[in-house]
């Protein structure tokens, strides 16, 4: 995720210069091809286009907005359910329980093995870190792994219980812990899995390069041989607010535009770890003004 308030020039620059190249290239074709032949350019309606593709594309990017926000709440959820977890597990059995340690512990590889799933990347050694050499093959080699390391801390959760370290009323409070963990997961996979309808992104993207398309044969009249300008510059602006949509889409794609879940990670794992009273890591702080 982007955090520093002054834009960076060389990823703006990396970002848009292809789409400004075929622009500006197209524009100085039309341009010249209007001015030195003896076809007039024909008088096209740009700003009835341009309005309604401007309400459009506004639209669409306030939706994609809503699909990014989501995905923070559900991860800043998942950040107070953890600490919750720990708080009361920690009460309830004793810092020192190896039980307690343990669910605390996997907690932490829990967050870590569902960042890699929502990245569609494969498990890092951060799970592996957090739990016993032996035993856990089986839960990393299901479908999906955070839900089984999830359900492997609830089965801890009751094994506690049949052992007598807790009553049923601290069994069903931390079970009502996990259950927003759970929804919280649920929700971040429903926003991973489905994406905006296609309408949303093919008919936005075919308006919006077909508007490029036509604004210098519209502008050559009016502003002649300053068009290829006026017009790339007009058009670029329509195809950022149309990039913008596509960055916010989905908000654990792992680029610079996307949540920064390693960092959110690393918040639970210092949280969590201080908690146990161990050492904790330093916090992740942004790299060339990108916190991933």
């Amino acid at each position: 995720m982007i955090v520093d308030g002054v834009p960076n020039f060389k990823t703006i620059v990396r970002e848009i210069w292809r789409p400004l190249a075929g622009l500006f290239v197209w524009d100085v074709a039309v341009t010249g091809f209007y001015l030195y032949s003896p076809f007039h350019a024909p008088e096209l309606p740009l700003t009835l286009f341009g309005t309604a593709l401007a309400l459009f594309l506004g639209f669409r990017s306030n939706s994609a907005y809503q699909r990014w926000w989501e995905g923070r709440v559900l991860w800043g959820a998942l950040i107070n359910a953890s600490r919750s977890l720990t708080r009361n597990v920690i009460a309830f059995l004793g810092r020192d329980d190896p039980r307690a340690q343990a669910i605390v512990l996997q907690q932490i590889a829990y967050v870590h093995a569902l960042r890699c799933q929502l990245r569609r990347q494969p498990l890092d050694g951060k799970v592996r870190d957090f739990l016993p050499a032996d035993g856990i093959d089986h839960l990393l080699s299901t479908q999906n792994p955070a839900n089984s390391l999830l359900e492997n801390i609830g089965v801890r959760v009751a094994a506690a219980s049949d052992e007598g370290r807790i009553d049923s009323i601290k069994q069903t409070h931390l079970d009502a812990v996990l259950i927003d963990i759970a929804n919280a997961q649920g929700g971040m996979e429903r926003l991973k899995n489905t994406p905006l309808p296609n309408q949303y992104r093919f008919v936005p993207a075919l308006f919006t390069r077909l508007f490029c398309l036509l604004l210098p044969v519209g502008l050559v009249e009016t502003l002649g041989i300053a068009t290829p300008v006026g017009s790339t510059l007009a058009g670029l602006m329509f195809l950022a607010v149309f990039a913008i949509g596509d960055d916010l889409t989905d908000p654990f794609a792992n680029t610079v535009h996307d949540l920064p879940l390693s960092a959110m990670c690393r918040t639970i794992e210092a949280n969590l770890l201080q908690s146990l009273g161990r050492e904790a890591p330093p916090p992740l702080h942004p790299h060339h003004g990108i916190l991933l």
